[in-house]
């Protein structure tokens, strides 16, 4: 539901893709979250293309939530189950909180798409030094579900009854006081 008497508020968002093959001709996944990010207003930060392991992923994301410049951090791909999926083991070291509701509520509208095999999904989403960061899978099919259903409104400020653009955006010159 959108408040009729708020503006939209646009917010910097930096746009991670993890994948030990992929290159910026071939990263489908993260130009579908680009352009969907564009297409709601709000503005690319950045955008970044790591191999899937802990380190660099955990190197790039902290880079960009020091950063008071980004708003919302969104990671695609290394979600699954294999040894070189490391994202969720990456990331929630770096939560000050997890969000819950965010890998329940994917699994169940990739559910209705994919069956039983998104169990194999272990995407997370969390708050760092007030910056969201979501993951989810590599694959475009997922990163249209995770936005389209879910993204999209909790990163527009007119969406009521809640989203997350206005702790993101709190007083962010002196985000790292608090």
């Amino acid at each position: 539901m959108k408040s009729a008497n708020t503006e939209q508020k646009p917010i910097n968002i930096a746009v991670l893709t993890v994948s030990d093959t992929r290159t910026v001709a071939t990263d489908k996944s993260g130009a579908t979250l680009i352009e969907r990010l564009q297409g709601a207003g709000h503005s690319l930060a950045q955008h970044s293309i790591v191999k899937d392991d802990v380190y660099q992923i955990r190197a790039a994301v902290s880079l960009w939530i020091a950063d008071n410049n980004v708003h919302a951090v969104l990671v695609t791909g290394g979600t699954g189950f294999t040894a070189r999926d490391t994202t969720p083991d990456a990331l929630l070291p770096l939560f000050d909180q997890v969000i819950e509701g965010f890998g329940e509520l994917f699994r169940s509208l990739s559910y209705a798409e994919i069956g039983t095999s998104t169990i194999q999904s272990r995407t997370v989403a969390g708050v760092a030094n007030r910056t969201v960061i979501f993951s989810m899978p590599g694959s475009t099919g997922a990163c249209r579900t995770a936005w389209d259903g879910i993204i999209k409104d909790q990163l527009d400020s007119q969406h009521r009854p809640c989203n997350f653009v206005e702790m993101v955006t709190f007083n962010s010159a002196s985000r790292h006081l608090s």
